[in-house]
């Protein structure tokens, strides 16, 4: 009978011994993902990688746009520089899933407003009344938080598809997310570098006006 009574204790610290290897096991294993992520954004052959596909990408909207103004080009060459580096992050983190979403989402916005009708903005005004309230409530419960809480939702706000996530999912995403904003930084200077020496030497290297022929008197 004793041996039947001490089994089940037996049993449960074996349970809870074997959870708590498993959760250090994936603790360490995501500590390597993100180191291995971290390696990866500093390196040359992900940057070139990197650059190339964003010559696509921006090759691609000027095509798509022969005349455009500055401030649409400006944002058009940020929006490829975004999509370009999700793609290069392969989905495997919140914030490149999130930008990759969020063009999808702009799509069917749009197509909303295109199909509304006159009811539909009497209730968007009525909405939109309804909502302005409850974002003075909201600020009024922001201003009550601790200091510590309202940086954190600063911060997932700042970083794509975090804005309702937990301290830890936060840091995990913001640091990769900076990593990787690094690499574009560096990826786009040196392309706005060759670029501009491109320039340089064409400019240069073209022949110098000849003067006017002398007009006979």
């Amino acid at each position: 009978m004793a041996s039947v009574i001490m089994n089940p204790v037996t049993n449960t610290n074996s349970d809870r011994s074997k959870r708590k290897k498993k959760k250090k096991s994936m603790i360490k294993e995501n500590q390597q993902s993100q180191n291995q992520n971290h390696a990866r954004w500093k390196s040359e052959t992900q940057q070139q990688i990197y650059s190339s596909k964003l010559l696509q990408a921006l090759s691609q909207v000027s095509l798509n746009s022969p005349f455009p103004s500055a401030p649409r080009v400006g944002r058009a060459v940020r929006e490829a520089a975004d999509r370009t580096l999700a793609v290069a992050a392969k989905g495997r983190t919140r914030w490149s899933r999130a930008i990759l979403t969020s063009r999808l989402k702009l799509k069917f916005r749009k197509q909303k407003r295109q199909r509304g009708s006159a009811a539909a903005v009497a209730a968007v005004t009525r909405s939109s009344r309804s909502k302005k309230r409850r974002v003075s409530v909201l600020k009024l419960k922001a201003k009550s938080l601790p200091t510590v809480q309202r940086k954190v939702k600063v911060l997932g706000r700042l970083v794509p598809g975090c804005r309702k996530e937990p301290l830890p999912v936060i840091l995990e995403e913001a640091t990769d997310y900076i990593a990787a904003l690094e690499m574009q930084v560096r990826a786009m200077s040196a392309l706005a570098d060759l670029l501009s020496g491109t320039g340089s030497a064409s400019s240069s290297s073209a022949p110098p006006p000849q003067p006017p022929p002398p007009t006979s008197q």
